[in-house]
């Protein structure tokens, strides 16, 4: 394209006349390929007259690239192939591989009475599933041998939907107990049972989203749920033994203060092809080694590496 601008001299004073853009054959708000028609004579002069007005000159529309940011419940297999981590912790991966040392063995209490180990394998999928959450919510505060044993007399009854909802209230206390907070247990486990019959069909939800939307149900139960009774990984289970272990071997950027933040700081960094295994990986070596109260880390392979084996 080309501008052409005449100046010209009058008693006046100078005048500045601003002759029209010209026009390439196709340009313009044509459509793609159209070919551009020949002017008659009127259109010319409307053209020309057109010509004294500024013409405002459009800019070029600009291709913008937007990130869409993905849900827990919603990355495929293959994204942590697109992020690269901007941080990652010192001498991570040798310590994983001493952990994975040190439980090769597989006899921590999580590895024989973990969630994958308490439902009736000879019920109908359904049903596995609904026992799947059942012994994730008797877990929270309580030892895996007191769930399990809980497990074992519910099952004994026939545990599923209906019978929950059929047995009273004092009964479950006593099937359930001595599991921590037994009582507030009771409670959720009949409003939650009610919600699944009615908006499920007797089934539990497919999300991350749904499963925390019921009661008693926390972010680390429902990725649980979602590896055990689904299948799929949605994110990294976090408890108490996986956020103590993580802050000792400093595998968060800054110090986390709970088991959710420690979960978001972990998926920052940590390949998602070990999102499913750090959970029974950490656990079992919570309940064996790196104890709350008084670690075992002389028996510990990271103790050299460790920064909090230099402290306690």
């Amino acid at each position: 394209m080309c501008c052409r601008l005449e100046f010209g001299m009058k008693a006046s004073g100078m005048r500045m006349v601003t002759r029209s853009w010209s026009r390439e054959p196709g340009a313009g708000p044509r459509g793609i390929g159209e070919e551009a028609a020949p002017l008659g004579r009127g259109e010319a002069a409307a053209e020309g007259r057109k010509s004294h007005r500024p013409v405002k000159r459009q800019r070029k529309a600009q291709s913008l690239n937007v990130a869409y940011e993905v849900s827990d419940g919603e990355k495929g297999e293959g994204t942590e192939l697109l992020k690269v981590p901007s941080w990652e912790p010192q001498d991570w991966q040798q310590q994983l591989a001493n952990i994975r040392s040190m439980r090769s063995g597989k006899d921590a209490p999580v590895d024989q009475l973990g969630a994958e180990h308490c439902y009736d394998p000879s019920a109908p999928p359904k049903v596995q599933r609904y026992q799947v959450l059942l012994s994730l919510m008797l877990s929270s505060q309580t030892k895996d041998q007191v769930t399990a044993g809980a497990m074992q007399r519910l099952r004994a009854r026939g545990l599923t939907v209906d019978s929950i909802l059929q047995t009273d209230d004092s009964t479950l206390g006593t099937l359930i107990y001595p599991v921590g907070f037994w009582r507030n247990k009771v409670k959720y486990i009949k409003q939650t049972s009610a919600i699944l019959q009615q908006r499920y069909g007797g089934d539990i939800p497919a999300s991350v989203a749904e499963l925390v939307a019921l009661p008693g149900v926390g972010p680390k139960m429902a990725h649980l749920a979602m590896a055990v009774a689904w299948g799929t990984v949605s994110g990294i289970a976090v408890d108490t033994h996986v956020h103590r272990i993580a802050n000792r071997l400093k595998w968060t950027k800054k110090v986390t203060k709970s088991p959710e933040e420690t979960r978001r700081a972990l998926e920052e960094w940590l390949p998602r092809n070990l999102w499913s295994e750090i959970n029974g990986l950490l656990v079992g070596f919570g309940q064996q080694t790196c104890l709350p109260v008084r670690p075992r880390c002389q028996a510990c392979l990271n103790q050299a590496m460790c920064p909090a084996a230099q402290r306690l």
